[in-house]
């Protein structure tokens, strides 16, 4: 008995054999005692990519033994997950992206196949004017329903430009995290550990706060 229940997987794999383009490397960071759900990112992966075999290859490392692939990744917390096109994106999962967050998980496959992804000419335009690196955190839960909306524009963001790396974070996983950056509520954005923002952000005013983020303090203040 898999993670994914059978009659979903029949919709999810013509969806993926249906728009994915170039091959996409799945890259899983691990570690087997003291990670609560290590073991079932990992396998609810090696589900997903199982059902496009000639589309989707899945490499696992484990955090301490493979430390030095977990430093060319910057993976710094398990379970990890990043996903790999034509190039690494920057594009990271921490925790199962399972729950609401599993169909974002799906897109986020395909749109990095693709390496394209459906943001409007506008926002594409002002994201390739970026000259100063962003990183963009995103906290969710697996049952809040407007969290894959956030994670996954911070997702496309990253896919559009080279400057932009970006987490999404199932806070439960990682209290400490939540404690650190007062999550009360979610989904929670943080841009380069200074600008916040709680709740649904629309594409165009996310957009903006990154713009805005990117620009030094001095100017920022």
């Amino acid at each position: 008995m898999g993670l994914i229940p059978e009659e979903h997987k029949m919709h999810i794999k013509e969806e993926m054999q249906d728009n994915m383009k170039d091959p996409v490397r799945i890259v899983v960071f691990t570690q087997e005692m003291e990670c609560q759900f290590c073991k079932e990112a990992r396998e609810l992966v090696q589900e997903v990519a199982n059902m496009v075999p000639d589309k989707i290859s899945v490499e696992i490392y484990d955090f301490v033994k493979d430390g030095e692939k977990a430093k060319e990744y910057s993976v710094d917390k398990v379970p990890a997950i990043a996903i790999l096109g034509k190039k690494d994106y920057g594009i990271r999962y921490y925790g199962i992206p399972y729950g609401y967050e599993f169909n974002a998980f799906i897109d986020n496959i395909v749109n990095v196949s693709k390496s394209a992804t459906n943001l409007s000419e506008e926002t594409k335009t002002k994201l390739k004017s970026l000259d100063k690196p962003v990183h963009i955190q995103v906290f969710v839960t697996l049952t809040c329903p407007y969290c894959p909306i956030v994670a996954s524009l911070a997702h496309k963001f990253a896919i559009e430009s080279d400057m932009i790396k970006s987490d999404v974070i199932e806070v439960a996983e990682f209290p400490h995290l939540g404690q650190k950056y007062s999550v009360m509520g979610v989904p929670k954005i943080v841009i380069n550990e200074r600008t916040e923002l709680v709740g649904a952000v629309p594409e165009a005013q996310f957009v903006a706060h990154i713009l805005q983020a990117a620009k030094p303090p001095s100017i920022y203040l």
